[in-house]
């Protein structure tokens, strides 16, 4: 006969609460950041930094739900993980965040877009979380609260719209970090709604569960995913870049002839009917190359310098 055991979200305090929400705000700045940086882009240049951002929230996504998972404890059984089923859910969580920051950034209608990018990424924000949870091992059965998955599902995709929102009105640095905190609240929220429904039941006789340790698969991906996400919030903090609405002050932009990277403008078409102006060219005189004479050399007349058509300065080619 099976037994219900009770079941732990916070072994370790909030210390892994607390990391995994730094992990995700850290992982949302890069994502928004990108994302500022596409809609100034075009071409392969745009598709780049979409997928580059959309890869930084997916992963701290990811990230925030494994190291919560680190704090799960369940009375009188060893946790395990099965490692497709975790791969997996890391893949699905690219996907479909990469599908909702693809569809908004490229979306013609931008409102339609993001509603069904927002719904589309939150219901796959919620299959990569209960996927995760698919993998876990114990030594009897989990079961969930149907109530507070509907919930955790809700909360998933408001927060994905949000986030996708987010990804395209910030504009500057500070206003991505104050966006990156709400999008931490946002989905650390729907993890511990959906870690709410679950409970667990023991098996009668115990037995050994199968699968890879924490220590031994999940905190060294989390641990490489976090330090990658690590290296591209110190690179976006210490850019001395800021992105913001373009100055309607044109008085300080170089002309574009200064920029070496700026196609040189041409010259007005002229009308029809009308000649073109000639092209005067400045008159430039060359003073005529005078010989030294040694000191006490009584002056003589210099020979005259010929010029040629190669030499004279109005000549023409």
């Amino acid at each position: 006969m099976s037994s219900t055991s009770h079941v732990d979200h916070f072994t370790h305090g909030l210390t892994t609460p607390a990391i995994g929400y730094a992990v995700m705000v850290m992982a949302a700045v890069i994502g928004l950041m990108c994302t500022v940086r596409a809609r100034d882009a075009t071409g392969h240049a745009k598709r780049n930094w979409l997928i580059t951002g959309a890869g930084s929230l997916a992963a701290g996504i990811w990230t925030l739900h494994f190291i919560a998972m680190l704090g799960f404890r369940v009375s009188g059984s060893p946790i395990r993980y099965n490692v497709s089923l975790t791969l997996i859910s890391l893949i699905v969580a690219f996907l479909v965040v990469g599908g909702g920051v693809l569809m908004v950034g490229y979306g013609k209608d931008r409102n339609r877009a993001l509603i069904f990018g927002g719904l589309g990424t939150g219901i796959g924000v919620a299959a990569m979380h209960y996927t995760g949870m698919a993998s876990v091992r114990i030594d009897g059965a989990i079961a969930y609260g149907p109530a507070l998955v509907v919930a955790s599902l809700a909360i998933a995709v408001a927060a994905a719209t949000a986030a996708l929102w987010l990804a395209f009105t910030v504009r500057s640095l500070w206003g991505a970090l104050a966006a990156a905190l709400v999008m931490g609240i946002a989905v650390s929220s729907m993890h511990y709604t959906g870690m709410a429904s679950v409970s667990a039941k023991l098996a009668a006789d115990p037995g050994t569960v199968a699968g890879a340790t924490a220590g031994e698969f999940v905190v060294p991906l989390t641990i490489g995913l976090g330090a990658l996400l690590l290296a591209g919030f110190t690179v976006i903090a210490v850019s001395p870049v800021e992105l913001g609405e373009p100055d309607d002050d044109d008085d300080d932009e170089p002309p574009a002839e200064e920029n070496l990277f700026a196609p040189p403008r041409r010259p007005a078409a002229p009308e029809p009917g009308r000649p073109p102006a000639p092209v005067r060219r400045a008159d430039q005189t060359r003073p005529l190359p005078q010989r030294r004479r040694p000191d006490g050399e009584p002056a003589k007349g210099d020979p005259p310098v010929v010029q040629s058509w190669l030499t004279r300065p109005d000549s023409r080619s």
